[in-house]
């Protein structure tokens, strides 16, 4: 007979707000911290690239259960953008394509194409992209000198608004949809001035319920030689990750239904839309999502609850 073989690591659950540092990818901050909480499990919520900080939400244990949700999240981006070059990969991280004269493009000239780029827009992804086609990722191709045709994507750009504009280069605020390509949009941004564009630095300021407050690499780090309770106590509860979702409180006979995956009615709930789902005090026990006919269905629970 097979042994069955015990789960490696300790048995961590909860949200960590990473400030990912440039340099690294989302994969290695992810495997980094993983480490020094010595998981089991754990997962990111959307890459960000080697060249980009900023807010990487790490889900531990039974949060990765909702790590779909935020990937879904809405985000938000600070971005400076250089004009009259054009790059491989739409950053400074890539060879130079094309340069071109740079003048006359001040703060008004700049804002008045800003509105082309909001609300609803198409996009087409860039090759250095982690997009697959035929099972190989965009970038592999892109390295080997491969260019494939990607179809348009639609995306939103809820707001967008210019920053310092110094010379050159220029700060953008970015509130968007998920699957925004924020390299794309600059490089967009620079065909429309006639001039190009690149993004030379990037950092993202929010996902989903989450902005501000963010812990360091070097903080977990320090954390990790004071021991385990202090490293717990930079996680945030799983619930955190749906904050801005409406919050059900059950009572036993709705909450034993629900948890059997049958839809249920519960008085004074919202009317539609997906709800956090609370057994009475404040036990969180995952997500439903409410019916045409009012009952809330269960979703997605939470293991264990």
């Amino acid at each position: 007979m097979g042994r069955c073989r015990r789960p490696r690591g300790r048995a961590v659950n909860g949200i960590l707000l990473l400030d990912k540092p440039v340099g690294i990818s989302s994969n290695d901050a992810l495997q980094r911290v993983k480490h020094l909480f010595h998981a089991q499990k754990a997962g990111h919520t959307g890459s960000l690239d080697p060249l980009a900080s900023g807010l990487l939400p790490l889900c531990f244990g039974i949060a990765t259960r909702l790590s779909a949700f935020l990937l879904d999240a809405d985000k938000h981006y600070e971005v400076r953008v250089r004009l009259g070059v054009t790059t491989t990969t739409g950053d400074a991280e890539g060879d130079v394509l094309e340069r071109c004269q740079v003048e006359g493009f001040g703060r008004e000239r700049i804002e008045a194409v800003l509105p082309r780029f909001t609300g609803v827009i198409s996009q087409v992804p860039p090759m250095y992209s982690a997009i697959k086609h035929r099972g190989e990722r965009l970038y592999k191709l892109a390295r080997e000198g491969i260019e494939v045709e990607r179809k348009p994507r639609e995306i939103t750009i809820h707001a967008l608004r210019l920053g310092d504009v110094e010379g050159e280069e220029f700060d953008l605020y970015v509130h968007c949809s998920k699957g925004t390509y924020v390299r794309t949009l600059a490089e967009d941004i620079g065909q429309v001035l006639g001039c190009g564009a690149h993004v030379v630095a990037l950092r993202r300021s929010g996902v989903g319920p989450y902005a501000g407050s963010m812990v360091s690499m070097a903080q977990i780090e320090r954390a990790a030689v004071e021991g385990n309770a202090v490293l717990d106590a930079l996680l945030l509860p799983v619930d955190t990750a749906l904050g801005d979702w409406p919050a059900v409180h059950l009572n036993v006979d709705t909450s034993y239904y629900l948890k059997m995956g049958q839809p249920v009615v519960v008085p004074r709930a919202p009317t539609d839309g997906w709800v956090r789902l609370y057994e009475d005090p404040d036990s969180f026990i995952g997500v439903g999502q409410v019916q045409d006919d009012g009952r809330i269905a269960p979703k997605r629970l939470i293991a264990g609850s």
